[in-house]
């Protein structure tokens, strides 16, 4: 599974990289952030037309359209590759409502024994963003409507599985506007959700500080002493 992650990057770095620097003014005051966990306001880009990209903040777990009690949202933080088409929480989302999640870095725990677990801090070897491949959705049996969204995982490569049995579908930049757009046939998308290449990543131990969602702070991604 993935649960928790950053955000760094300057938001104008975030808005020429994403194609978003028309829409500027709408990423906000973004401040870095170390230790994102499920149930927080995270950054996404989706299609608010076609062609045309919108950044927007999605509630992490998704609520579907249909659900009665939104603390469903705790179970749907990440959808599997080889199901997200045809479970029933997810298949909507995935034909019709496609984002991209932005980060730039994700943490995984390794299971040492039954009562140790080592965290590692995923990213890029260049430290630069990128975009999980995600799902959102819009709820509106409250007086305010939850907009929400999940992320897709998939099995690890070779890099990942020393850590892990899953990681996140990260996308090759070339095929953003591919998932983004209403037209791409099913069996193309579900081909986009393949494990990472191995290479131009690092991963390395970081102290558990970052095991509690309310700390913040570098501290989080410091390589454990």
């Amino acid at each position: 599974m993935c649960g928790r992650f950053t955000l760094r990057t300057p938001a104008t770095v975030l808005a020429k990289q994403f194609d978003l620097s028309m829409q500027l003014d709408l990423l906000g005051d973004l401040k870095p952030r170390y230790n994102i966990a499920p149930t927080q306001q995270v950054l996404a880009v989706r299609d608010a037309m076609p062609g045309k990209r919108e950044p927007v903040w999605f509630r992490w777990g998704l609520i579907p359209s249909w659900a009665d009690d939104p603390k469903i949202a705790y179970s749907l933080i990440n959808a599997r590759a080889d199901t997200v088409h045809t479970k029933p929480s997810f298949r909507s989302a995935f034909k019709q409502r496609r984002c991209l999640v932005l980060a730039d870095g994700y943490y995984e725990w390794k299971k040492l024994d039954s009562k140790n677990k080592q965290p590692y801090y995923f990213q890029r070897a260049d430290g630069a963003a990128f975009a999980f491949a995600g799902l959102w959705e819009h709820w509106h049996k409250v007086k305010e409507p939850v907009e929400s969204c999940t992320l897709i995982t998939t099995e690890p490569n070779t890099m990942a599985a020393t850590v892990h049995d899953r990681m996140p579908v990260i996308l090759n930049e070339r095929d953003y506007d591919t998932w983004l757009s209403s037209d791409t046939d099913p069996s193309r998308l579900r081909q986009l959700l393949a494990p990472l290449p191995d290479g131009d990543w690092t991963a390395i131990p970081v102290s558990n500080y970052v095991s509690k969602a309310t700390n913040q702070g570098p501290e989080c991604i410091e390589a454990a002493g």
